[in-house]
């Protein structure tokens, strides 16, 4: 393989993991993301390499997530009904998590696919590979939430950990707190595990403050960075600017997995994020140079949350692909009209024109100074006093 090559899970079988139809979290949007990637020509580029899903190996399942919640999984998606006790316990047939037919075999999946992202690069044939099928950060290890059932990102990077894997950088992008992913290596110091969101005080799950640091024996191996609701593009690219860069040369990692939840777009009806998929694509890019930098190239990247399903998710990881695979789509490229007339069919709503909101990607650097009046920079501050010093590095200036 050569180093352009990306690995690419996609199956039109992932499309199982349904809710039902007034649910937020609508297959739709994965099946948009695929057609749409075709359509440019992504999954027919000679180094792009689309890979359904392999057969799940429950064992990897059963060692993240426990027994008995899986039992649960298993019950609440045959005939069987969970009792009152179980479906509070486990999180299941919640608003949030409404049971469904097949339940585990589809929520597993989704877990296998990020597992065999991780593998494909452990095995030497790929420095990259996309699930933008995955991304459930919410999931934890005994319970599902927020959307999530098991959390395929904590399998992936098991899966690197297991490898031998010393030094792995997490960044989550998603509107929402990665509280599951941060659960579950709190007390890892071999990762960490990087969060930029809506402020838990506004936003589900509550969670993801600045001082929320790691566990006793890993010590600044969780960064959150709590941004106020109504963060515009360039302040959110601010925010990433003034402190993952810093974070992730800090701690030297092997490899970077990323969660791209397009969930903070301005259209999303279930945050207060002000975002375009142009600052979403130019995050994208960022991340691909980190890598780059600090890995070798070697970087797996997921979905997330997103359910603006005609307007972002399909043009968000649609770009994800591409950037991924070196193959970036010009902002100002039309959408394809097969794409639209598919679409439009599918949701009864007219498709957007390109693939830019006209967001041109200038912001105001962090070097430019620090406003202590500025609410976001306040934000950003919390998180540089609480991360910065374990790094050798100085809050206001570096």
């Amino acid at each position: 393989m050569a180093d352009s090559d990306v690995y690419v899970v996609w199956d039109e079988a992932v499309t199982g993991y349904n809710f039902g139809p007034s649910h937020p979290m609508h297959p739709l949007r994965l099946d948009l993301t695929a057609k749409l990637a075709m359509d440019f020509g992504l999954f027919d580029a000679d180094n792009v390499h689309v890979n359904g899903v392999s057969e799940v190996d429950e064992a990897k399942l059963a060692a993240l997530h426990d027994e008995g919640f899986i039992a649960a999984v298993k019950k609440a998606g045959s005939s069987a009904s969970l009792t009152d006790e179980e479906a509070k316990k486990y999180g299941i047939g919640t608003e949030d998590v409404p049971s469904f037919e097949n339940m585990h075999a589809a929520s597993a999946m989704l877990f296998q696919g990020s597992v065999d992202a991780a593998q494909s690069i452990i095995s030497g044939g790929y420095r990259r590979a996309v699930n933008f099928t995955g991304g459930m950060h919410h999931a934890m290890p005994d319970y599902a939430s927020g959307f999530c059932v098991y959390n395929d990102i904590a399998g992936a990077i098991t899966e690197f950990l297991e490898a031998g894997y010393e030094r792995i950088v997490y960044i989550d992008l998603d509107a929402h707190h990665g509280d599951g992913v941060e659960k579950f290596f709190w007390d890892d110091p071999r990762v960490l595990t990087i969060s930029m969101h809506e402020s838990g005080k506004f936003l589900f799950p509550g969670s993801g403050f600045p001082a929320e640091i790691g566990g006793l024996r890993a010590a600044a191996s969780a960064a959150n960075i709590a941004l106020p609701p109504r963060t515009l593009d360039g302040d959110w690219l601010r925010a990433f600017d003034a402190t993952i860069p810093a974070i992730v040369e800090g701690f030297d990692p092997q490899i970077i997995v990323s969660q791209h939840g397009c969930d903070g777009h301005r259209s999303d009806p279930l945050t207060h994020m002000r975002l375009s998929v142009d600052a979403m694509r130019v995050a994208t890019e960022w991340v691909r140079d980190l890598a780059e930098k600090h890995t070798g190239g070697t970087w797996l990247a997921t979905g997330g949350g997103g359910y603006s399903i005609i307007d972002v998710v399909p043009r968000a990881w649609t770009n994800l692909v591409a950037i991924s695979a070196g193959r970036d789509i010009d902002p100002a490229a039309r959408i394809p009209g097969r794409w639209a007339d598919y679409a439009q069919t599918k949701t009864g709503r007219e498709a957007p024109l390109s693939m830019t909101d006209g967001f041109d990607g200038e912001f105001t650097p962090w070097t430019n100074g620090y406003d202590p009046e500025s609410e976001l920079d306040r934000a950003i501050m919390g998180t540089r006093k609480n991360l910065f010093p374990f790094f050798g590095l100085d809050a206001y200036f570096d």
